[in-house]
């Protein structure tokens, strides 16, 4: 993001309840901070902070609608920003599987052992997508600190390289200034040293 650039991202809820996923994460530029805000479709704000590095929330829309969520790069003057952020909505409400339908009385047996089966499957598979997410989620902070970090160690190197080149400015200065003194010294006749 440029400097005072305020940029919008629209999500459209499809009905009320529905969980709404927001992360960002400043990964270059200025003290690595933002402002951000949310809003719901009434234009009520949800969310917001100011100069935040980071952020990752989870939240339930109260109506169904478009949320805005704002990013601000306003309060710099000069520095981009450089952003990884992911909006998501995530809908809860599952098919009826056919088994779960109401079974044919002949088959009844069948059929409840097969939802049985189901659903047993359909906790696994909820619990691995659960893990998959918070996997997600701790590879997108790690991501984000490597970036920081990365962009530390640049500043940190840039600043060293050039504090030793003043260094070997200032001391070719010293030694430059002790070699003309010595050269006054011994050029001076000897009755200007008595």
């Amino acid at each position: 993001m440029a400097p005072h650039e305020r940029a919008c991202f629209y999500v459209q809820a499809q009905a009320p309840q529905e969980k709404l996923a927001f992360y960002f994460a400043v990964q270059s530029g200025g003290n690595f901070d933002i402002d951000y805000e949310v809003t719901n479709p009434a234009g009520g704000v949800v969310l917001d902070g100011q100069k935040e590095r980071q952020g990752d929330f989870v939240f339930a829309a109260r109506s169904a609608g478009e949320h805005a969520f704002c990013f601000s790069n306003t309060m710099s003057s000069f520095a981009e920003k450089m952003l990884d952020f992911d909006v998501t909505a995530e809908h809860e409400t599952q098919a009826d599987h056919p088994s779960r339908q109401n079974p044919l009385p002949n088959a009844a047996k069948q059929r409840e052992q097969a939802a049985q089966s189901l659903s047993t499957i359909d906790e696994m598979a909820s619990r691995i997508a659960t893990g998959l997410t918070n996997f997600h989620r701790s590879l997108r902070h790690y991501h984000t600190r490597l970036h920081r970090n990365m962009d530390t160690v640049r500043s940190t190197e840039s600043r060293v390289f050039w504090f030793a080149v003043m260094e070997v400015a200032f001391i070719t200065g010293v030694v430059g200034a002790q070699i003309m003194a010595i050269q006054t010294l011994f050029n001076t006749s000897g009755k200007a040293r008595v």
